[in-house]
């Protein structure tokens, strides 16, 4: 490691891009901050991204808690849709589980608000240029298509089908002239159906009935496959 430094060093002393000694140093400084901060970032990502997409890691995490389990199922689920890329139907499995269909929907639809809402108004505060960090281009042009008299439409079917990517979505809506709440109503109707399925699947689980949990997983994995595939026609039809 001072090997490297010190042929860094030598480097920047030899090359004339800096008005100082002092900016070099403050350079450097600065390039290692920046370099620890992602490693620490791309770690903790890693770490967060595996955690979320295994069930039974998480079910054993959310129990650990006792009565505090709602909230932080609550609180998985809020993350989950700001900041990460994985499907939140996991943790939508995970409440069946733990906590049957009916009070799991509740809990996953609880984070599901309040994660739609931050990024709805983060996208509305920050742009399009924030938006774009986020959605690919090609992906952004098509949401940029949709006529502005079909755009309530088109959210909610896109939040109903399941294989689109919803949370991706929320980022797309928050661009739209559509007023905060009613983008969150949208989301909240249109992701409920499949995320009490998926809590059914869990609660399925719970009480030993496999074979039903089996079937019910595999049409909705099918329903998912077919949205994820027809996704690009259906943004065009709109």
């Amino acid at each position: 490691m001072d090997n490297i430094l010190d042929q860094l060093r030598i480097w920047l002393e030899n090359t004339r891009v800096f008005a100082s000694a002092r900016s070099r140093r403050r350079f450097i400084v600065h390039l290692l901050v920046l370099g620890l901060a992602f490693v620490v970032v791309s770690s903790l990502v890693h770490q967060y991204v595996a955690f979320l997409t295994d069930a039974q890691a998480v079910r054993t995490f959310i129990q650990g808690y006792g009565v505090l389990a709602p909230g932080v199922l609550i609180m998985l689920q809020t993350v989950q849709v700001v900041a990460a890329p994985v499907p939140g139907q996991v943790l939508a499995v995970v409440a069946g589980y733990l906590f049957g269909p009916w009070w799991g929907t509740l809990y996953n639809m609880i984070g599901i608000t309040i994660g739609s809402a931050i990024a709805f108004w983060l996208s509305r505060r920050y742009g399009r240029a924030y938006v774009e960090t986020i959605i690919h281009e090609e992906m952004l042009a098509r949401f940029d298509a949709i006529s502005d008299d079909y755009g309530r439409t088109a959210l909610f079917v896109f939040f109903l089908v399941p294989g689109l990517p919803d949370d991706i979505i929320c980022f797309a809506g928050g661009l739209t002239k559509i007023p905060l709440w009613q983008l969150v109503v949208l989301a909240v109707i249109g992701r409920t159906p499949a995320f009490f399925l998926f809590n059914v699947v869990g609660d399925l689980i719970g009480t030993d009935r496999y074979a039903a949990a089996v079937g019910l997983t595999v049409i909705l994995v099918v329903i998912s496959v077919i949205g994820y595939r027809t996704r690009g026609r259906l943004i065009n039809w709109f």
